[in-house]
This record gives C-alpha cells, structure tokens and sequence, in this order.
C-alpha cells in the first residue's frame, strides 16, 4: 500500500529513466542502428537519466525519513494457481538509502567517463553499458519479491560480464570476463536454491509473505535429513552472496575484473553490484536470525575474506589492484557484521564504503591518466605536486579507508569490531582477530600505495621493465601468458617519456573526485546516530533477543563526536597508526627493509604472488574435473554408447539382417515354389484341428 508521500509512477521513473538512457546511447549511438547519434547525444542522455533517478531517490528518502513507505505490485507478469509472478517495489529506508548510493556514485562515474573514456572507440557502447547496470542495480534494491530480486541479481552480472570484457580484443580482458561470469554462476546456482526452497515450503515469492510464515518454516527440516530447513535455505542464499559479493572461496573474480576500465572498477567493485550480497542478506535478516548456524557461517567466511585478502593487497603494485584487494577486505568487513547480526552497521559500512571506495578507484584512474596509462606504482612518486587534487582526494579516501577518527569509515569500521566483540555465537574468537589484524593490514598497503605514488622520488620517464598499462599489460607476471598476442592499439607509448611530467586530470575527472570526497569525510559523523542507534532501519532489519550486539553498541554510544574522540584511545586507531608508520618507513625511510622482508620469506611471498594458489586449484579441481568428466562422457557416452553402439551397432545390426535376406532372393522358380509349399504346409498345421474334441 502506497504511502502519502510516494507515487508509484514517480517510483518507476527512477529505474526506468537510465534505462532510457541507455536504449539511446546502445541503440542510436552504435552501429547496430547505425550511429545515428553522436557521442555527446549519448552522453548527455545517461547522464540526464542517471541524474533524474538520483533526484528522485533522494526525493523518496526524505519523504521516507518523514513516514511514508511504498510496498506494491507495479506489474502482474502471470499468476500460476495461488503464485503471483509480479514486478513490484518495497520502498522503506533501506532500499531508499540504497537508491541514493547507487544512483549518486552512478553519476559520477558518468560524468567521470567523459574525460577518462574520451579517446576510446567504444565510447557510447560504455556510457549505455554503465546506464544500463544502474537500472539493473536499482531493480534489484527496490524489489519486494524474489523473481525481481533474481531478475536484478542475473542482470548485474550480465552488464558486469560485458563491461569487464569491454575491451574484447584483448585475450586477458575475456578471460577476465568469463571468469566472472562463471563463478557467479555457481553462487547464482546456491542462490536459485535458497529462493526454491523458500518457494516450495513457503508457497510465495513476496518478501513479506515469506516473513510472515517464518516461525513456520524455522521448525521444519529438508526432507530426508535432520537439517532445519530454514538453516539450509539462508546459507543457500549466502553462497549467492558469495558470488556477487567476492567472498572466499569465490572471490577469485574481483581481482581479474580489473582488466575492464577503471570507471567500471568504481561502479561495480565500490558501490554497487559487490555489495546486492550484503543488501540481500540485510533484506533477508528476518529469516537469517532465526539461524544461528547460517550467521557462524556467514561470520567466518567474512572473517577469512577481510584478513586474508588483505595480505594479498601488500604485495600488489598495480595501482588498481591495490584497491581491488581493499575492497575484497572491506566486502569481508561488512559480511562479518552480518554474521554478528549486525545488519544496520553492515549497511552503513557499505554506504560509507561505496563513497570512499569509489573516490580510490575514481583517484586511481586520474593518476593512471596522469601517467600516460602506466599503472605500475614502482614507476610513479613525487604525484603530490603534479596533481594536487587527485593527492588531496586519494588522501582522503585512504585516511576514511583505514578507519581515520572523524572520517566516515571510521565509524562503521569501528562499529563491525564493537559488534564482532559483543558477539557470541561460533566463531567469533577468529573474527574478533581477523577484524583488528586486517585494521594493520589495510593501514600498510593503503599508504604503501600512497607513499609510492605521491610522495618519494620521482621514477617516471625512465624506461622500466614491469611497465604496463590499462589498456594492455596484465597487473602481475603470472597472467601476462597472453600479452604478447595483444594486439596494439592507438596508444603509441604508455608511460611518460624521459622528460615528461605529470598533469591534473580535466574538470570532468576531478570534479566526481571532490564530490565523492566530501561524503568520505562527513557522511559516518552525520548519519551513525539515525542509522545505527535511532529509528532509521526500525522495522526494516530485524535483530533476535538471542543476538545483543546492537543492544550493546547502543549502551556505549554517546554522540559521533565522543566516539571519535574515544577513537584516539582505542586498539582500532593504534593499529591503524602502526601501519601508516611502517609503511612510511619501509617505502620513504628505509626500503632496503622490504626486500630483507622479500628474500626472508620468499615463500610467503610466492604464495601471496599466487593468490594462496586458489587459481590453480580451481583449474586442475574443478575445470581439469571437468575436462575429465567431459572427456570421459565424450569417449565412453558419445563415441561408444552413441556412436559406436546406437548409432554404428543398429547399422550393423540391419546390415546383418540385410545379408540374410539377400542369400534367400536366389531367383529360382523351384525355390520360391519349395517356399510356398512350406508357407501353405504351416497354415494347414495351425489351423486344421488334428486332435479330436473331447
């Protein structure tokens, strides 16, 4: 039922006007309809129909901050007996929340990609790709069942999959695209499991109705075994939250992706597709707390993914994945959160994450134009002078990443470790270790990256060995397999020549910069009270008696300034300095302590060069598997089950019966009449009747 304040046809407006933004820059501005239209026709047209969504979500969160509430069929697709097939929309503060960040950070990637794309060929095609994810995106946070939440869910990945491969002359960038694609599939097959199940006990695809039943559903079991049913629908659910979300082991993707534009980078790695798995699971939190087994689950899968990918992010030295790794780390962060049923604090870590996040991709990409597409940070320092604006914002970003006082993220990453501390349930002793210990970590390679970057001496213009590009060279030596089979293109150099310098990035680059940079620094001081210990999230996310965690936080909490204040005297902070510290002194003090480090421990070093060899597993595991299983099928099922025995053995079989039959056709009268006599010798003997009735 509709609230007051909310037009269900204005509520449209907001997926459908990037939708046509994207169906005039895909359709009239490439080839398929024969560019007819140009490239600022094409832009101008997303970024018009991103910027009225955006509009338009902020209008829908303050008339939901005011009371009103949206939850309603927009459209019957088909009804099956007593299941309706519907599009409709659930519009409370969450999802509004969610419709902010997505279509705020959408806009300026938009207007972003103007100066970052503006020498490419596939300039329209990107604009209506990004368009088109934003419109994906915003389905699926505003659905209010769970055939739109798939619908959404499969079309992110869908664009996810054609914008990672954008540039789909490079061999690393399909590789890269199929990858995803093909590990999201096996998170979506866990997910499309969970929503069966739901479906089948619970006679409905509508959230609410599904909410309604569930003290029914929590004392059932899955037929056949003693596992409660709801336990094993919402860990289903997760496994597709793994997928989206790139949690271990499913993370491999996130990292690869990197092959596409950085402005996809900001887009689907920070603010939107990455995190639908955390959305999801806090949209799910009626069903999940009624499962303490699916919370341990979803805690020590979190905790996994925030410590140990954040290793993984030391030794990296492209600069965009540096902050791919930060993001698998955060991703971790937000889904320990989850596990500790702290769903609002996961929730605002993802809104001040999204805004932080993408300013670091966004600042990446402004240094790599800078850089003449050189992303190797060992080629970079002394930035500082050179682009001033890029330094202060990516400064900023790195101080909000690394959990800085008075910085957003600090008061959500400090809420997931207040929460973690106050949990119970299995497996929060790891988590508790996992949360600070990835604090240091995150810290180190956040200003390993900034120090090597903006500050030092200047290694630029130099000829390097490990240079390499956004456009062409892979980030590290074990997947550069294919990049002598690339194919050049108009770049003649990437680099800067000896004697070049550095430059500011344009206006159109800079600007989403700042913008983003603003919500970095104060959006977590102004909104933790309302959201994490006021009535924002109140009867959207539910928290059990059994899970005190919020309870708890909200006893300590005595305003964002005194939080922040009691910050400086915290673990949290001191942790945080430490890794500041030694990254300054290993890389601007003394960086002979490295390669000590490097030569030590190469070991440890090969192993996170090798991405804890995760790749080679799921090559000679899952796809040698496969090649074994489909070898085996193809020798055994298709050459001789088919083709030797169906196929060739009935041949034979007719051949044989043939060549009997030939050796009776001699062409002899006296044979053909010897066979007639028999023929009428055998109807005399079945028919006449030789015994006498009794």
């Amino acid at each position: 039922m509709a609230g007051q304040l909310l037009n269900p046809n204005l509520l449209l407006a907001v997926p459908l006007a990037p939708l046509a933004g994207a169906a005039i820059a895909g359709l009239l501005g490439t080839q398929f309809l024969g560019n007819l239209v140009g490239r600022k026709t094409s832009h101008t047209a997303t970024i018009l129909g991103v910027l009225i969504a955006f509009i338009l979500s902020v209008q829908t969160l303050l008339a939901v901050m005011d009371g009103a509430t949206f939850n309603g069929t927009i459209y019957n697709w088909m009804t099956i007996g007593t299941l309706k097939m519907e599009v409709g929309f659930q519009i409370d503060s969450l999802s509004a929340m969610m419709m902010c960040v997505v279509t705020f950070v959408s806009l300026m990637v938009h207007i972003y990609t103007i100066g970052y794309m503006k020498d490419d060929e596939g300039y329209n095609r990107f604009f209506a790709y990004i368009s088109l994810f934003t419109f994906s995106m915003l389905m699926l946070v505003m659905a209010n069942n769970f055939l739109q939440l798939f619908f959404g869910w499969e079309a992110v990945g869908l664009v996810s999959y054609l914008l990672i491969g954008f540039w789909y002359q490079r061999p690393t960038a399909i590789v890269a695209n199929m990858k995803a694609f093909l590990v999201n599939r096996v998170g979506d097959f866990g997910f499309i499991l969970g929503i069966g199940l739901l479906l089948a006990y619970g006679q409905s695809l509508d959230y609410q109705e599904i909410f309604a039943k569930k003290e029914a559903l929590s004392v059932l079991t899955l037929p056949g075994t003693d596992w409660a049913l709801l336990t094993v629908a919402c860990i289903c659910l997760f496994i597709g939250a793994m997928g989206k979300s790139a949690q271990f082991p499913l993370h491999v993707w996130l990292p690869d992706s990197m092959e596409g534009p950085t402005p996809i980078s900001a887009l689907i790695h920070a603010a939107t597709m990455v995190t639908a798995g955390i959305f999801m699971v806090s949209r799910m939190s009626p069903l999940f707390e009624l499962s303490d087994t699916a919370l341990s689950f979803i805690l020590v899968i979190g905790s996994i993914t925030a410590l140990f990918m954040g290793f993984l992010g030391i030794i990296q030295n492209d600069i965009k994945r540096v902050v791919a790794y930060s993001t698998l780390s955060q991703l971790g962060y937000m889904t320990v959160a989850l596990g500790s049923s702290a769903y609002s604090v996961a929730v605002f870590h993802l809104m001040t994450h999204a805004f932080f996040k993408a300013l670091l991709f966004l600042g990446a990409g402004s240094v790599i134009i800078g850089m003449h597409h050189d992303q190797d940070i060992r080629n970079m320092g002394g930035l500082r002078k050179y682009m001033p604006i890029t330094w202060i914002t990516s400064l900023v970003g790195s101080l909000a990443l690394i959990g800085t006082p008075l910085f957003s993220g600090f008061y959500s990453k400090d809420s997931i470790i207040e929460a973690v501390e106050a949990t119970h349930i299995w497996g929060a002793g790891f988590a508790q270790f996992a949360v600070l210990a990835g604090v240091f970590v995150t810290a180190f390679y956040s200003f390993r990256m900034y120090f090597l970057v903006f500050h030092g001496k200047e290694r630029f213009g130099q000829a390097h060995p490990h240079g390499h590009d956004d456009h062409h060279a892979p980030a590290a030596k074990h997947d550069s397999d294919a990049h002598d089979e690339e194919d050049e293109d108009d770049h003649a150099h990437h680099g800067l020549e000896p004697g070049q310098k550095p430059h500011e990035s344009p206006f159109v680059v800079w600007f989403p910069l700042v913008m983003l940079a603003i919500p970095s620094l104060l959006i977590g001081y102004l909104t933790i009270g309302p959201m994490l210990h006021g009535d924002f999230f109140k009867g959207v996310i539910f928290v059990g008696e059994n899970h005190p965690a919020m309870e708890e936080l909200s006893h300590e909490f005595h305003g964002a300034m005194a939080m922040a204040i009691h910050g400086l005297s915290t673990a949290p902070f001191w942790l945080a300095l430490s890794g500041v510290v030694a990254a300054y002194y290993c890389y601007m003090v003394n960086p002979r302590v490295p390669a000590w480090f490097f030569a030590k421990f190469h070991a440890i070093h090969t192993l996170l060069d090798n991405k804890y060899y995760m790749d080679k597993f799921n090559e000679v595991v899952f796809a040698g598997g496969a090649r074994l299983l489909g070898n085996g099928l193809w020798n055994f099922g298709d050459k001789k089950l088919i083709d030797g025995f169906v196929v060739n053995g009935s041949a034979k079989v007719v051949a044989w019966l043939s060549s009997l039959s030939r050796g009776l056709q001699t062409g002899y009268i006296y044979h053909y009449a010897f066979v007639m006599i028999l023929g009428v010798l055998g109807f005399l003997i079945y028919f006449l009747p030789f015994w006498p009735a009794k």
